[in-house]
């Protein structure tokens, strides 16, 4: 599909404006997936962390630490969540998810932490931990990791598909203006075909001269003075007039 000299600068234009606007879309897009998602994950955990931490108040005062393992084992099949602890009011792990034992990062960090914290377990990978207090932490506190991998994954397919909508559309929007752009040359190539016929001398004829001819554009009127002005050119000189009688 050529596109015309007079129309690359226009062209050009229109892809570079296509262009930013993807680009800014995308990384709009991409920040707001990301913080919505990386916020819903660490909302909807933090409420898991304060549900075990509501069930767990008969629990503890039971001394039922089996019921206790029991209860956080079935919250770890939730995707996204990857482990789950409990810390006592004097920081003794009372229950956990963790497979063989504790990691030693856990171990040296705050049991009664309960801000987001990052976290990074070897042989484990990345995660994200949220806690909350168990009685207003008197009686303890809950610990919940969310893996970041998951939440990471999540966040791609989401962003994947807003990028793959907005480059369908790059694609649509770049193809529909080079339509466009040869649509409005499109008169330029019969204007220009017409001035070449016309500066061979050569009559007007055809449906692509009477085309141009018959527009009522700029084109059109462009065409009909050039007509005009080469009819006027190859008219034969007209004779010049008589002498008058009596004269010389």
């Amino acid at each position: 599909m050529k596109i015309r000299k007079l129309f690359q600068k226009t062209q050009f234009g229109i892809f570079a404006l296509f262009g930013l606007i993807v680009l800014s879309t995308s990384a709009l897009t991409i920040y707001t997936v990301q913080t919505h998602l990386s916020t819903e994950y660490e909302s909807n955990s933090r409420n898991i962390a304060k549900t075990i931490a509501d069930a767990s108040v008969d629990i503890l005062l039971n001394r039922n630490l089996a019921t206790l393992q029991s209860l956080i084992d079935q919250f770890v099949e939730i995707q996204g969540i990857r482990y789950v602890y409990i810390t006592s009011d004097n920081g003794e792990y009372l229950a956990h998810t963790f497979v063989p034992g504790i990691p030693e990062a856990i171990r040296n960090s705050d049991p009664f932490e309960t801000a987001t914290v990052k976290r990074t377990l070897p042989g484990m990978g990345e995660f994200v931990e949220v806690g909350s207090p168990i009685l207003a932490g008197f009686a303890g506190t809950v610990h919940v990791g969310m893996d970041l991998d998951v939440i990471g994954l999540k966040i791609q397919r989401a962003i994947g598909q807003q990028v793959y909508l907005i480059s369908i559309l790059l694609l649509v929007g770049v193809l529909g203006s080079i339509w466009f752009v040869n649509l409005a040359a499109r008169p330029l190539g019969d204007l220009l075909a017409f001035a070449v016929k016309l500066a061979r001398q050569e009559e007007p004829d055809g449906a692509q001269d009477e085309r141009i001819l018959a527009r009522d554009d700029e084109a059109g009127e462009l065409a009909r003075l050039l007509l005009h002005v080469a009819q006027h050119k190859n008219a034969p000189d007209e004779p010049p007039p008589p002498a008058a009688k009596g004269a010389g």
